[in-house]
């Protein structure tokens, strides 16, 4: 059985449903990040082994085999890469990211020039990511827990109008997606290039989904992330207004998502549900929601 080595520094532990955990270490003087994903078996949901679903449980190790992401415009990954694969799973290895503090501004640039990358024609890549998290979250009944809320009216808007809102985005242009960057997952920075982690998500969604990602985690507003967004986009391959409904859509949508989640968690506890939205784990996500409260009132009056 596989076992991290006891010198190793624990990062996290058990981030996904197969990441077993991430640890710290040094190799050869470098310092290096090692990463352990678990393979899926025939108990675990069949979408972690589906090569198009955004879970697929070893993209990341394709994307280093494939070396995708070592010279894409935008983003980019670590240079120091390994793969080492075995009956239990896989384990990466690579160079510690140090966080080079890169603005939200600079991020949206790299994001917009990231979606001009021509990527292989891999099998494994993602495809239709909003759309798969959506149909989770519609196999956990919906969001029932926010119809408790004063979002009530807007969140059964939005629901029934899911369908249309994910045709829209199969309409816009398809780019290149990295499909989770978050700030943590974009610390680094190599001259005008953001070094970003976790590519395990990598694959192609509508222009300006990953800006609508980005934009939950984000301190900026969403005009200005736009703007920088367009300002990295290659010229030509969408206007303003496509670019921003398809952050709009995504940014919304997951909101929405992760608030009617944190909440269903701590609702069946004594106490009425409103005195529940300071909880540690409920506060956060209803303060993204919040701030998507403009983007929300786009949607519904669209």
């Amino acid at each position: 059985m596989w076992e991290p080595e006891p010198s190793w520094l624990a990062v996290t532990t058990g981030t996904g449903t197969s990441t077993l955990g991430v640890w710290r270490t040094v190799m050869g003087g470098r310092p290096v990040v090692v990463k352990r994903l678990v393979a899926p078996s025939e108990h675990d949901p069949s979408e972690l082994s589906d090569p198009r679903h955004f879970a697929y449980w070893r993209r990341q190790a394709d994307v280093v085999i494939a070396g995708v992401a070592l010279t894409t415009p935008g983003l980019r990954a670590p240079e120091l890469t390994s793969v080492e694969e075995d009956a239990e799973g896989i384990t990466l290895t690579a160079d510690w990211v140090e966080d080079a503090a890169n603005s939200g501004l600079f991020a949206a640039h790299a994001l917009g020039r990231f979606a001009g990358a021509q990527l292989p024609s891999a099998a494994w890549l993602a495809r239709d990511q909003l759309r798969d998290r959506m149909g989770r979250v519609e196999r956990r009944g919906g969001w029932p827990t926010l119809a408790r809320t004063t979002v009530a009216d807007v969140a059964d808007h939005l629901w029934n109008r899911r369908g249309t809102l994910l045709a829209e985005l199969d309409t816009l242009t398809q780019v290149a997606q990295h499909g989770d960057p978050v700030p943590a997952n974009l610390p680094g920075r190599n001259g005008d290039e953001v070094v970003a982690i976790d590519w395990g998500t990598l694959g192609h969604g509508p222009v300006g989904g990953d800006l609508g990602y980005y934009l939950l985690n984000a301190r900026e507003e969403f005009e200005p992330l736009l703007d920088a967004y367009l300002l990295g986009l290659p010229e030509g391959l969408a206007t303003r207004e496509e670019a921003a409904q398809g952050a709009r859509v995504t940014a919304v949508l997951t909101a929405l998502s992760r608030a009617e989640w944190a909440l269903s968690r701590v609702a069946g506890g004594e106490g009425a549900l409103a005195g529940k939205y300071r909880h540690p784990a409920v506060a956060p996500h209803l303060r993204v929601l919040q701030k998507q409260f403009p983007l929300i009132e786009e949607l519904v009056e669209g």
